[in-house]
């Protein structure tokens, strides 16, 4: 146990997923595993029911901690703010505190061209991940400030780079580095501090991309000169729980690429 025993975390997009050989598939699931072997206790959601229930068992019985499951899906047709209002009050209701918030949710249909995009499927990227952000962001706001804690955002080289057929998704990661750098420079007084996350990681989510757009995917996806994917614990939580300790306090609005080599810029 570290120095998060007692405090909370909230992930949303964290329910358990694995690949097609049984290994984790998630990366939101990898990264509630680190947080779990830290102590936290953890507030996780996501769409899909049955791989919250799954998360939380495998979580506390291992790491005995306490998971808080809420089903929870920010999209176009839904009062946004109402669902990630009742999240933020479920978790005050059992641990009292915030900590950490964690905005890794994120759809897409990626691998449909700019040209072939539907309204919906842009709806999907911008609800699913830029909505979701600003709306947690801003409940769990006047909670932060309480903790001193830490936002850590989830973009993405899709966005840095402008990947073939991914223009929902980069224009809704792009949005997402934005509003975190805006609220790095608003919220640095109060003591909360705000930073981005580039990851690579093979994940059930690539491995369906891979499969069900295999020209895109080969556009995209390259081996990163580290030789692997990213391991989702290991190599992408563990990076997360640094981010909110105290040692990284004074980083804040940073984008951070866990891309293996591949996040390299100017």
């Amino acid at each position: 146990m570290g120095f998060l025993q007692g405090k909370t975390a909230i992930i949303t997009g964290a329910g358990r997923a694995v690949l097609s050989d049984g290994r984790c598939g998630s990366i939101g699931y990898g990264i509630a595993t680190a947080y779990a072997k830290e102590g936290a206790n953890l507030v996780i959601t996501g769409r899909n029911v049955q791989k919250l229930q799954d998360a939380k068992e495998e979580l506390e019985r291992l790491y005995g901690i306490e998971v808080l499951t809420v089903a929870a899906d920010v999209n176009a047709k839904a009062d946004n703010k109402a669902v990630v209002a009742e999240v933020v009050r479920q978790t005050m209701e059992k641990f009292g505190r915030i900590d950490v918030l964690i905005n890794n949710a994120q759809a897409s249909a990626s691998g449909v061209t700019l040209a072939d995009h539907t309204t919906e499927q842009f709806d999907l990227a911008i609800y699913s991940g830029l909505y979701a952000a600003f709306y947690y962001m801003q409940a769990c706001y006047p909670h932060l400030v309480e903790t001193k804690g830490a936002v850590i955002n989830f973009a993405s080289g899709a966005g840095l780079f402008g990947n073939f057929g991914q223009c929902a998704y980069a224009a809704a990661k792009e949005g997402i580095r934005g509003l975190t750098r805006v609220a790095a420079t608003e919220w640095a007084k109060d003591g909360v501090n705000v930073n981005i996350i580039c990851p690579l990681a093979w994940t059930a989510q690539l491995e369906g991309f891979a499969n069900q757009y295999p020209e895109a995917f080969k556009a995209n996806v390259k081996m990163p000169p580290a030789g692997h994917y990213g391991d989702a614990e290991l190599e992408i939580g563990r990076v997360c729980v640094q981010l909110a300790s105290p040692d990284f306090k004074y980083m804040t609005g940073e984008t951070i690429t866990l891309e293996g080599g591949m996040g390299q810029r100017p």
